[in-house]
């Protein structure tokens, strides 16, 4: 039996149901990372679920549904995996749809990864995603701008809106350390489950967080930047376009700390 699936509203997909898919983009989307069985920051998943399919649809699943079939997804899997769920409409993109389309799930399970090691440098470019909001897909700017970044020797890069602020990058959220304090950006961005379990965490400890419109002018001041997703809640960031960024290893530590408080919840 194989240990990773793709399964439609819970039972596995066959390729005609797939086909359509491949060339449809009118979807959004949540990533986690199975270990043990469950996942951190379920409840955050599932809200994001809601959210963005009464966004894009006007109208979402109930969470127990979703959940069972991510528990269906789940069964016999590995303990420790990657897992994408995908919500999309079955009337498809370039259609106004009815609630009669009720909105469909598709989750891929995948080895279980933990991302780069870092350290990262980043190159910052000039772009606002539509929808900042919702994780949907299609977003070939993101990859357009990482194989840009690379070209120019970074590694990834950093979005930085009309008003001068960073807000995100490609498939990350940012943090800063002042020293003192966590420090988020303030601009329009996607609000990442791993940003959410780790801010709600760190109110727990009583760290001390604030947000802050950060322009690249403001980076010297600052003693530390991390990139965090799905897959770790801090990756260093040792540069941003010409500004190094000092070592903050007790700021790395505090974020993971942090996340790995968060309990594991099976769906």
């Amino acid at each position: 039996m194989n240990s990773f699936v793709v399964h439609r509203n819970g039972r596995p997909a066959n390729t005609a149901e797939l086909t359509p898919l491949a060339f449809a983009g009118f979807a959004h989307m949540t990533a986690m990372q199975i270990r043990g069985g469950g996942a951190r920051g379920l409840d955050l998943h599932l809200e994001r679920l809601r959210n963005a399919s009464l966004t894009m649809f006007g109208q979402a699943l109930p969470d127990d549904q979703v959940r069972s079939y991510l528990r269906a997804a789940l069964d016999g899997a590995p303990a420790d995996l990657s897992l994408l769920v995908t919500v999309y409409s079955p009337a498809g993109e370039f259609t106004v749809a009815g609630p009669e389309a009720t909105p469909e799930v598709l989750i891929r399970t995948s080895p279980a990864t933990d991302g780069p090691a870092g350290p990262l440098t980043l190159a910052t470019v000039e772009h606002e995603r539509e929808l900042p909001e919702v994780k949907h897909v299609g977003e070939v700017a993101k990859t357009y701008y990482l194989r840009q970044a690379v070209e120019r020797g970074f590694d990834d890069a950093a979005f930085v809106d009309r008003r001068g602020r960073l807000s995100e990058a490609s498939i990350w959220n940012l943090a800063f350390w002042d020293g003192d304090a966590v420090v988020w950006p303030e601009a329009k961005m996607l609000g990442g489950t791993t940003m959410g379990i780790v801010r709600r965490q760190l109110e727990r400890l009583g760290v001390p967080q604030r947000t802050a419109e950060i322009r690249p002018e403001d980076l010297p001041e600052l003693s530390g930047a991390v990139v965090m997703n799905s897959w770790t809640p801090g990756v260093a960031v040792h540069g941003i376009d010409s500004a190094p960024m000092p070592e903050a290893p007790a700021f790395l530590e505090l974020l993971h700390r942090a996340y790995q408080a968060e309990p594991l919840v099976t769906p």
